[in-house]
């Protein structure tokens, strides 16, 4: 069973940064995407980024290419979200999310992120970016 914990979260200014980190055990196959989501009160759960630990397949939502970086360790099966020049619209809960390698990189091709495709899913962190 894939677990995933995140951790990082937090209240910032605007302007501000924080790195997000998902520690992710569990797998049964090589290679994985892991992703980040966030949902903001009465709101959907939407894509905000994407890595795949096969071919490195990246993805970014339009509204924080810029500002965010994806990275990861893979010898500590752990994915990294740095966020930067935050703003007010970005507060929400950020939950990680895990499944097949190849999601990632189809993501990157498609510039689409869908949250059900994704099975395994952590328990989300706050992040809250006051102006």
């Amino acid at each position: 069973e894939v677990q995933l914990v995140e951790s990082g979260g937090g209240l910032v200014q605007a302007g501000g940064s924080l790195r997000l980190s998902c520690a992710a055990s569990g797998f049964s196959e090589d290679a994985y995407s892991i992703a980040w989501f966030r949902q903001a009160p009465g709101k959907e759960r939407e894509g905000v980024s994407c890595i795949s630990s096969g071919d490195g397949g990246l993805y970014y939502v339009d509204s924080v290419k810029g500002r965010f970086a994806l990275s990861s360790d893979n010898a500590k099966n752990t994915v990294y979200l740095q966020m930067n020049s935050l703003k007010p619209e970005d507060t929400a809960v950020y939950y990680c999310a895990a499944d097949a390698a190849w999601l990632c990189t189809y993501y990157s091709r498609t510039d689409r992120m869908e949250r059900a495709d994704f099975g395994s899913w952590g328990q989300g962190t706050q992040v809250t970016v006051s102006s």
